[in-house]
């Protein structure tokens, strides 16, 4: 068997580690414990939690056992890494509840049960009830506040105002893997590169503090090519819920990447064959379109099931050759004489009135094939029965029944 150093790197998912060697040596010779640690701020994971769950996966196939942290403790905190402000602080009981949530959506791709078996863990568990100042004597005598200073995580905090319950996150986050080697024999904390600063402090409190070895890693963070961070959508984030981003809206994001970010993808987001995606995306032209089709439905498959995948297919071909009885449709308690503009909004084609005219003064939408030229258009007004399509670009097409 590969070792599982060897099939992220293929994969394009290592970003950066440390003590490589020795950390190879250790997954070849023995199941690794392994941990990802997951914010609970909401009541669903997103596409930016992805890439870590795939690598859990994938991890777990080479014999490894992965640990889902869900930070309960830290939740109540907040983490500084990668944002300008302060989060909000949640209660005890919607943390629990995300939680649950979370469990049901990586069973998709993570086993907990048979052979190295998952578990989720709550770090609220050991966190809640600290002794501050035991803990300050035993961990937080082994930081350096010139160093942590000088972490990527803290700097751009610096720079609005960092709150001193912020900047006990590094110490929590270090704490946790500290816990999990006791109790588990955790071995090594990975995340989203992000989190580097955060999961080289658990590494290193391990070393010191256990003199043994423990190491780091982090994965490559899903990007646009010039650098933003995919899974925006007009409506927010990319959901793994189907309540809050729809399958077919799911499949129709990655039918539409770019072209260039097709074979990262299918790497970082499928368990397709390395050689399939090479003869997939070889080529520069129109034939690229049928490998994003292949993205996309593989990528449903995997979050919402083969069923949904192929209904977000079909939904797909029929919005783009106008067979109206297969595309998605939506039902609306408004009528014919409804402003197209509150129809858009109701029907998640513009995320306000004011997106919805911007994009009918630009001349982006049509019900059926009448153009909508103005604002303050109704269906009846443009001679459009209760029920048409609605036209928004060239990629959003969608059936509308009014009552």
């Amino acid at each position: 068997m590969k070792n599982a150093l060897d099939i992220l790197y293929e994969r394009g998912f290592i970003k950066q580690t440390v003590y490589e060697e020795d950390l190879r040596k250790l997954l070849d010779n023995e199941s690794v414990p392994f941990y990802v640690g997951f914010d609970p701020t909401a009541d669903s994971l997103h596409i930016g939690h992805y890439i870590p769950i795939m690598a859990m996966a994938h991890l777990q196939r080479a014999g490894h056992k992965p640990i889902a942290l869900i930070g309960g403790g830290t939740g109540m905190i907040g983490d500084p890494s990668g944002r300008t402000d302060m989060r909000n602080m949640m209660t005890r009981e919607t943390v629990e509840h995300n939680c649950a949530a979370f469990k049901k959506q990586m069973q998709r791709f993570i086993r907990f049960e048979g052979e190295n078996a998952a578990i989720m863990v709550n770090n609220a568990d050991w966190l809640l009830d600290l002794n501050y100042i035991d803990f300050l004597r035993d961990i937080g005598a082994l930081f350096s506040v010139n160093k942590m200073l000088t972490a990527d995580c803290y700097k751009t905090r610096m720079e609005k105002g960092l709150t001193f319950l912020e900047f006990n996150y590094m110490l929590m986050q270090a704490y946790d893997f500290l816990v999990l080697y006791k109790k588990y024999g955790c071995r090594l904390e990975c995340g989203g590169n992000d989190q580097w600063s955060n999961i080289l402090a658990g590494a290193d409190l391990i070393r010191r503090k256990e003199h043994t070895d423990a190491f780091a890693m982090t994965f490559s963070l899903l990007e646009t090519s010039d650098g933003r961070k995919m899974g925006k959508t007009a409506k927010g984030a990319l959901w793994l819920d189907p309540a809050k981003t729809t399958p077919y809206e799911f499949y129709q994001y990655f039918r539409n990447v770019e072209d260039v970010k097709v074979a990262e993808c299918m790497k970082l987001l499928t368990f397709m064959n390395l050689d399939e995606i090479k003869e997939l995306t070889k080529y520069g032209d129109e034939r690229i379109n049928e490998a994003k089709k292949r993205l996309a439905y593989e990528v449903t498959k995997l979050v919402h099931g083969e069923e949904e995948a192929e209904k977000a297919a079909r939904q797909a071909a029929a919005a783009f050759s106008g067979n109206a009885e297969d595309m998605p449709c939506v039902r609306l308690g408004l009528t014919a004489d409804t402003p197209v503009p509150e129809i858009m909004v109701a029907a998640k084609a513009a995320v306000s009135r004011s997106d919805a005219r911007r994009l009918i003064e630009g001349g982006g939408v049509k019900l059926n094939d009448v153009k909508v030229a103005d604002p303050a258009d109704t269906p009846a007004g443009l001679g459009v029965s209760s029920e048409f399509v609605l036209h928004k670009g060239k990629k959003m097409h969608v059936r509308i029944i009014l009552k």
